[in-house]
């Protein structure tokens, strides 16, 4: 039986070569690697991103170069509210610096949005419903969540239970799939090598929270000091090693 939480019968499952996934997708490690997978194991993966204001809108670019290079549809919903109602460092205009603790949670870093994966799944489950997709396809990991509770497996289960109670009048419907749940950076680049896609992920996905791509390292672009291009650092050289 498929895991969707389990990157091993991810790989090994072939029960997805007659259904439609919709792929969050925004043009960073997590979900370009999925979207590598996606394409190979779906009959059908429509790309779904968002443009939230993020201070790392350069991602937005890539995610277009990706998915004309992937020939996969690619669709923005445009939410720049969210800066509106909540504090996070990742806004293009705020007054709060990275690698800080979150104004309103000091166990969290001020890189947190809250409710932002909620927010992106819903959306992505209303256009699989919509598509009559079987499948939302999310890059979230408890390995290297940053602290992000809404990163976890007992968040997504819950959404995936609720979301379909209010479509289907019923706990089963779209599934929510998180098949890097699990694994660490290391373990996704090592994936995308196997997939015969590293070196597009390396010179083509965008991570860095600062939005900083005017030089490439050896993991791929970035600032090289916040959270998120540390942990790509951290995992390049660990798949490097082992």
């Amino acid at each position: 039986m498929f895991n969707p939480f389990d990157l091993e019968t991810m790989l090994s499952t072939q029960d997805f070569k007659t259904t439609t996934c919709v792929l969050c997708f925004s043009g960073g490690q997590d979900s370009t690697t999925l979207a590598l997978w996606a394409k190979r194991a779906f009959k059908q993966t429509h790309l779904l991103g968002f443009d939230y204001d993020q201070k790392h809108a350069i991602e937005l670019t890539q995610a277009h170069t990706l998915a004309r290079i992937l020939e996969l549809p690619y669709k923005v919903l445009h939410l720049s509210c969210l800066q509106e109602i909540s504090a996070s460092s990742l806004f293009a205009h705020t007054p709060h610096a990275l690698n800080t603790p979150h104004p309103q949670a000091l166990n969290l870093p001020s890189s947190f949005v809250p409710n932002r994966n909620a927010l992106f799944s819903t959306l992505a489950h209303a256009y699989a419903f919509s598509l009559g997709a079987q499948a939302v396809l999310l890059g979230v990991s408890m390995q290297d969540y940053s602290g992000y509770f809404d990163c976890r497996q007992d968040f997504l289960e819950s959404l995936q239970m609720s979301l379909n109670l209010g479509a289907f009048g019923k706990e089963g419907g779209i599934a929510l799939l998180a098949p890097l749940m699990f694994a660490t950076k290391a373990q996704e680049f090592q994936l995308a090598h196997a997939l015969g896609g590293l070196e597009l992920i390396l010179e083509q996905t965008h991570t860095c929270y600062a939005g900083v791509r005017q030089k490439r390292h050896d993991y791929g672009y970035g600032c090289g000091a916040c959270p998120a291009c540390q942990l790509r650092q951290q995992g390049y050289t660990a798949f490097l090693t082992h």
